[in-house]
């Protein structure tokens, strides 16, 4: 059912009292289940032996489907869905927003997060991300926040990141995550947690000895742009780190800030790959580094294969890759178009279930699957927390890794988590698990097991989830829930 934002707050207002007063998430669910967030009463399923085309676009552009995702992407069209997804402005989010809106440090200013005591933003942070990626209908805007959220990586912990970090995931990853790369880089360059993250805080020039604080220029050229065989050398590093003095935070009027104080920039002449930067530009030096460092053809290539990994495969195809580098030359850094050659091309379609969820993506995908209610309380985070892939808690500034190797070690939480979520032993997420068997026809293996993987199972892997649920069954008297747990921890479902 399809409903406008008038006839949602109206909803809200006459279920009781208005979710914005009452703060009842019983209220938000229900307003939320007549917006789509439930399981619908029919769902068919995939019906080859291979990754249905839809299932795997949803499951790579986006966190896996919701029930009854593959029905209206089946009437919508793959391409349609791919353009309707890359301008997300036009998808109609009320949902989401509801469950979302009640996270009241992410819309705050840095100054006023000083205010509110760190459990409560980490806190806030964390399940903004989960839910946001549980619920969004903008799937594909959220798996890019994931994308540059880690590529820009900031670490909560460090220093007062930790009540800087809401005010960069609304203003540099949020407001450009399916922009132009210049921008982003732009906008990160000159955000507090990222000032104080990288230290460009302390990168200044009082004295005509002082040293510049290298490590924002490093990251810049080896992470951010170039990447690390880009070409640069540590004169470029150190000479980006001169341009880059004078930017300070301030610490009392606009607690949390960023400007630009002249008497601390290094304004003697420079050289950044190859190309002279006049000195006594001031803060105008920064724009001629970013424009020098995200037009150098490196760039177009670091970003282009990251891209491609992350949609493609682990090993990314270099055909492919050098097609979406001369995209992003082609079109200055635009990356929407760089999204749609990769979704739209061969080596995307020829790559179904190659990757290996990482912990959050696994985890997301496994509540969609369900049409699991939740607003991303513990033990969520927890799961998270302890298979090592919690939001924002990467220590170092390369983001979580983005290959399936370092993630094999969480198998056994993963396995725990997917018993518990069928279950319904997890007390922050609801599920419906008859509601769902009852949509998708049937409670065993074969009628099951394409709703989660997008594909038949295999005779192998009939035989052995049913016969493992009839002896879980037999023992414990759980029957359909049993065999949902066995098919989230199994190995097909692993991989998207």
């Amino acid at each position: 059912m399809n409903l406008s934002r008038r006839q949602v707050l109206r909803a809200a207002t006459l279920t009781g009292a208005g979710i914005a007063l009452s703060g009842c998430e019983r209220i938000t669910s229900k307003v939320a289940g007549r917006l789509g967030q439930a399981v619908p009463g029919n769902i068919n399923v995939a019906d080859g032996n291979e990754i249905d085309p839809g299932f795997h676009l949803l499951s790579r552009a986006g966190f896996g489907p919701w029930p009854g995702d593959l029905d209206r992407l089946s009437v919508l069209g793959i391409d349609a869905w791919i353009e309707e997804q890359l301008h997300p402005d036009s998808i109609d989010d009320t949902a989401c927003d509801l469950r979302a809106h009640r996270f009241e440090t992410l819309d705050l200013e840095p100054g006023t997060c000083y205010e509110f005591k760190k459990p409560v933003l980490r806190d806030e942070l964390a399940r903004h991300r989960l839910v946001r990626a549980t619920y969004s209908r903008r799937q594909l805007y959220e798996v890019m926040v994931e994308f540059w959220s880690e590529h820009f990586n900031i670490y909560l912990e460090k220093g007062d990141c930790i009540y800087l970090k809401a005010a960069d995931e609304r203003q540099v990853i949020r407001e450009h995550a399916l922009g132009r790369f210049r921008d982003l880089v732009r906008a990160s360059a000159t955000s507090p947690a990222m000032l104080v993250y990288l230290d460009g805080n302390e990168n200044r020039k009082t004295a005509p000895d002082d040293k510049p604080n290298e490590n924002y220029a490093r990251e810049l050229l080896e992470l951010h742009t170039l990447g690390v065989d880009g070409g640069y050398s540590q004169r470029d590093v150190s000479e980006v780190a001169r341009c880059l003095t004078g930017w300070r935070l301030r610490t009392k009027w606009r607690r949390g800030t960023v400007y630009f104080d002249p008497a601390l920039h290094d304004g003697g002449t420079k050289t950044v790959l190859g190309q002279v930067v006049a000195g006594r530009l001031g803060e105008q030096e920064l724009d001629a580094v970013i424009d020098l460092a995200v037009s150098h053809p490196s760039t177009a290539l670091h970003i282009a294969t990251k891209l491609v990994r992350h949609f493609v495969a682990d090993a990314a195809p270099r055909a492919l890759v050098d097609r979406v580098a001369a995209e992003f030359t082609a079109t200055d850094g635009d990356i929407k178009s760089l999204v749609r050659l990769i979704l739209t091309s061969e080596d995307f379609k020829a790559a179904p279930g190659v990757r290996f969820k990482r912990p959050f993506r696994y985890l997301v995908s496994a509540l969609r699957s369900v049409a699991a209610d939740t607003y991303g309380h513990e033990p969520l985070i927890g799961y998270l927390g302890r298979m090592g892939n919690a939001p924002f808690e990467h220590p170092a500034p390369d983001g979580y890794p983005d290959s399936a190797e370092p993630w094999l070690g969480t198998l056994l939480w993963r396995w725990n988590f997917a018993t518990a979520l069928a279950s319904g032993k997890i007390e922050s997420a609801t599920v419906s698990i008859d509601r769902l068997v009852g949509a998708v026809g049937g409670n065993t293996a074969d009628r099951l097991l394409p709703h989660f993987i997008g594909r038949r199972g295999t005779p192998q892997e009939i035989r052995a989830l049913q016969d493992f649920s009839d002896g879980l069954s037999r023992a414990q008297g759980e029957g359909a829930t049993d065999l949902v747990g066995l098919i989230l921890a199994s190995p097909a479902f692993q991989m998207y």
